[in-house]
């Protein structure tokens, strides 16, 4: 027997329960994995509410990322064998192929290897952050050596990667976070400069900082402050929204976007992992800077899969600075 998390209704954590099945078998073009580590993301606990881009069938599984073994491949599965250590890639139906459990069968066109430098725990804060942020700053942002870039949001674990991604493409990261509680950690981290907005003015501090030359910003927050960005922004400047954390509505600083021939985008990781062609690029980007030390998984916290609803009770007061881990 194996166990699975799921849930029957949508709700805070204490929906979430630990049910026993068999272990299941691998069907056309899917691999059957053995979990050892699964990575929590944001994302889950808006799907488990209901408020996801993705609906829930329930009952539902949960999760999309983990790290772990293969046991067995399906037929047609042609890119792993037994024994290979891999990783999963965000895109897949949650409702049925969620990760939060002892054995996992993924449809192989969402499994990765595992970089060989990177622990089970570590693979499993890798994909959903690393490409998301690697899609949003180089593919959509089209950051560039010496180019100002923005990250909100920056302790998250998307923002973490973030700074690093800047980082190893030569640009010059500014972080903003709420507080400046990790202020000391994100430089640690690679930001050039932290900004606390609940402390300092943000549109004055973009502009001591960057000097009206801001050229990228990827930005997890939207609503007003959008302006600030637009008003801080370059010529050519670019704003790649990818959330929406902000409770107001985002407006559009048209004569900004005008006067300085501003692009203002969403964006959404599956930009990456549906086409091949990026999909290739994102992950030879990341394996080079994990290789070369540039790129590292930043683990804040480790559970137990049996204290799936204490990890989400964590994950949900937004006190981790990097990934929350299940360990299984």
């Amino acid at each position: 027997m194996s166990r699975v998390v799921r849930f029957h209704r949508l709700g805070g954590p204490e929906v979430l329960q630990i049910e026993k099945r068999e272990i299941p078998a691998p069907g056309s073009n899917e691999v059957l994995i053995k979990v050892e580590a699964i990575g929590l993301n944001r994302a889950d606990v808006m799907f488990r509410t209901g408020r996801y881009l993705e609906k829930a069938t329930l009952p539902s599984q949960l999760g999309f990322e983990a790290a772990g073994t293969v046991l067995a491949c399906g037929p047609g599965a042609q890119y792993f064998q037994v024994g290979d250590a891999v990783g999963t890639l965000p895109g897949f139906d949650l409702s049925r192929y969620g990760v939060y459990a002892d054995h996992i069968v993924i449809p192989e066109a969402y499994v990765l290897r595992r970089p060989k430098d990177l622990s089970n725990v570590q693979a499993a804060a890798l994909w959903m952050a690393y490409l998301t942020a690697y899609g949003g700053l180089i593919e959509a942002g089209r950051v560039r050596s010496g180019e100002w870039v923005l990250i909100s949001a920056a302790s998250s674990s998307v923002g973490l990667a973030a700074i690093q991604i800047a980082r190893q493409a030569g640009a010059r990261p500014i972080a903003t976070t709420l507080t400046s509680a990790n202020r000391d950690e994100l430089l640690a981290a690679g930001a050039c400069a932290v900004i606390a907005t609940e402390d300092e003015p943000l549109g004055e501090r973009l502009q001591k900082l960057a000097g009206g030359k801001l050229n990228c910003a990827f930005d997890a927050v939207g609503g007003p402050q959008v302006v600030q960005l637009a008003e801080a922004m370059a010529a050519g400047g670019r704003i790649v929204i990818h959330g929406a954390l902000s409770p107001d509505s985002t407006p559009y600083p048209l004569k900004l976007a005008l006067k300085k021939s501003l692009t203002l985008r969403g964006y959404v990781y599956t930009e990456v992992t549906t086409d091949a062609a990026v999909l290739a690029r994102a992950q030879r980007f990341i394996v080079q800077g994990i290789e070369t030390g540039t790129l590292q998984p930043h683990v804040d916290r480790t559970f137990s899969l049996a204290d799936v609803i204490e990890a989400h009770q964590y994950l949900e007061s937004n006190q981790q600075f990097g990934k929350i881990v299940l360990i299984v």
